[in-house]
């Protein structure tokens, strides 16, 4: 008698084609670009508009010297657009270019193209930018809240209680009147039932006016599209919350003690606010070209990336350690998915 050998199933099941994810995906960025661009005269949308192109012109040539035609896929619009949501608004268009050319035209297809590239290329894009201008990264940064904060960490400031918001107002950080509105009526309505009152400047974080990437200036536009890509089952929804649940965790055990504070008592709101969290959370953690070839263990890997996140921001006093946490995890891919072909692969059953 013949055995039947069932294998166990290798790979994370994704219904939709390429293409759509790629377009949703895309109409989200476009949305947090917008919200960004409203505050800053349009410059966001000069740096996602620069990025697009030159990402297009890349593609294109590439597609040109291999007599393919991939533009279609809407991978190399996606990627230009989460670059242009890691970019500083005020960073200089040439850069922008540069970064995204490097993005499609090394990083995903130095290894052939989409869905072998080992590297989310947007990141790829956004550290060759990072590492080879880091002068003007930084100025195109001055003023932000990250950059202000961490630069009163490191003349010294702390709060007894450990909160960056504390931080920023003895810097000088000032909430604006609708701030102090929203916040007395929160505070008034709900959280006087808790016995508890809610910080004022929290909300301001929600609509940046001051310099900063635009994934954390368009923050409402980009929570907005959390719940669209969970709404049309773009993401696995336990990766981002895994995600997030760790992050936040070890924010509230362990992240009020570098800036002055106790155990258990971290900002999680700001820690959700800035530095790229939910970016990282909702569409770099759940990228399947630098996923998993399973859910299991891809919801593993998104804790580990938001432990590395902490550890960069926290510990070592990186504002977008979250970013960080990501590109680490992406390292880690190759030899997770050859660990999992032998679990999944070779471990077969007879019937």
């Amino acid at each position: 008698m013949n055995s039947i050998y069932v294998a166990r199933k290798p790979l994370i099941h994704i219904r939709d084609a390429t293409s759509y994810r790629m377009w949703l995906v895309s109409s989200v960025a476009l949305l947090v670009i917008i919200q960004s661009a409203l505050h800053d005269n349009y410059a966001s949308l000069i740096v996602a508009l620069v990025a697009v192109v030159s990402a297009i012109v890349m593609e294109l040539a590439i597609n040109g010297v291999r007599g393919t035609f991939t533009l279609n896929d809407g991978s190399a619009v996606t990627t230009a657009l989460i670059l242009s949501l890691l970019m500083p608004n005020s960073i200089h268009p040439v850069i922008v270019s540069l970064g995204a050319i490097f993005a499609i035209g090394v990083v995903k297809h130095v290894y052939g193209g989409l869905g072998t590239n080992w590297l989310n290329p947007a990141l790829g894009g956004w550290l060759f930018t990072l590492v080879s201008w880091p002068e003007r990264f930084s100025e195109a940064l001055n003023d932000s809240v990250l950059q202000t904060f961490y630069q009163a960490i490191e003349r010294g400031v702390i709060d007894v209680s450990g909160s960056p918001l504390a931080i920023l107002k003895i810097v000088g950080y000032k909430v604006s009147s609708q701030d102090s509105i929203l916040t007395g009526i929160v505070n008034h309505s709900l959280f006087s039932l808790m016995n508890a009152e809610l910080p004022s400047g929290y909300f301001d974080f929600f609509s940046l006016s001051s310099p900063a990437i635009i994934a954390d200036r368009g923050i409402l536009m980009l929570l907005i599209g959390t719940i669209i890509l969970t709404a049309f089952r773009i993401n696995k929804p336990l990766i981002p919350a895994m995600y997030i649940a760790s992050y936040l965790f070890l924010i509230r055990l362990f992240g009020a003690i570098p800036f002055g504070g106790s155990f258990g008592n971290g900002d999680m709101i700001f820690g959700l606010l800035h530095g790229g969290t939910l970016l990282s959370a909702f569409i770099l953690a759940t990228d399947p070209g630098t996923g998993t070839k399973s859910y299991e263990i891809g919801i593993l890997v998104a804790g580990i990336a938001a432990i590395f996140g902490f550890i960069f921001r926290y510990l070592g006093g990186v504002p977008y350690g979250a970013l960080y946490g990501i590109l680490i995890t992406n390292t880690l891919i190759p030899t997770i998915r050859s660990l999992e072909i032998r679990l999944f692969y070779t471990n077969r059953r007879s019937l």
